[in-house]
């Protein structure tokens, strides 16, 4: 008798995860698969900088064993599908709308985007991340039409402080999308089964899949306690 296969992970939407969700994906999976951080390169002359860690730093025993999986390179200028797609979210209004009441109420994707104990450089301003956090929660932003293009375009001149705020929304929802759309990309062409502990990305993730009709397997561990 064929005994059933055991699956493999992929854990989204960032690099990192919490030494509990990881003892708890072990104990389902039988590897767990890591990204690198996404630094994406917007244009040719703005980007975000990469940070050089990986979870097999505070777990070598397990890249040893095989059971941790690293350095899936995610960054650098977007290829023509994940613009495509990026777009495609961001275009969409019921995708919009869970982003945004995510970004209000999800202090796991706020983190995420923002460092919460830093100031925010928000145009040419210098603005405590709180007050910024503030604004960019307003309705407004929800309402106002995003693309690839236009945070492309506002990152080259986003010189007053409204059009900083606008840039910041617009890279954190390509941020987002970008992170959901590798996802798909790495489960796909390494047949992993995408896993997250953020009910939010959760449901962005799944919203993307039923629009654009991908496999729908898609794990969501609760976070509890920690």
């Amino acid at each position: 008798m064929n005994r059933p296969r055991v699956p493999h992970a992929l854990f989204y939407p960032f690099h990192l995860c919490h030494p509990d969700t990881l003892a708890r994906l072990l104990t389902r999976f039988a590897t767990v698969h890591f990204r690198d951080f996404m630094a994406l390169q917007l244009t040719s002359k703005s980007g975000l900088t990469a940070f050089q860690d990986r979870m097999g730093m505070s777990f070598p025993d397990l890249i040893t064993s095989g059971r941790l999986v690293q350095g899936y390179d995610v960054s650098g200028p977007l290829p023509p599908a994940v613009a495509f797609t990026i777009d495609r979210d961001l275009h969409d209004p019921l995708w919009r709308a869970r982003f945004h009441t995510a970004f209000r109420r999800d202090r796991l994707l706020q983190r995420g985007l923002f460092e919460p104990s830093h100031s925010l450089r928000i145009g040419n301003s210098l603005v405590p991340s709180p007050a910024a956090l503030l604004r960019l929660m307003d309705d407004s932003f929800r309402q106002q039409a995003y693309d690839l293009g236009l945070v492309r375009a506002l990152s080259k001149s986003s010189a007053t402080l409204e059009e900083g705020y606008h840039f910041e929304y617009g890279l954190a929802l390509v941020k987002t999308s970008a992170s959901l759309v590798y996802t798909q990309t790495l489960a796909l062409a390494h047949q992993l089964q995408p896993v997250t502990d953020s009910s939010a990305h959760f449901s962005l993730y799944a919203q993307s899949c039923v629009r654009e009709n991908w496999l729908r397997t898609n794990h969501l561990l609760i976070r509890v306690g920690y």
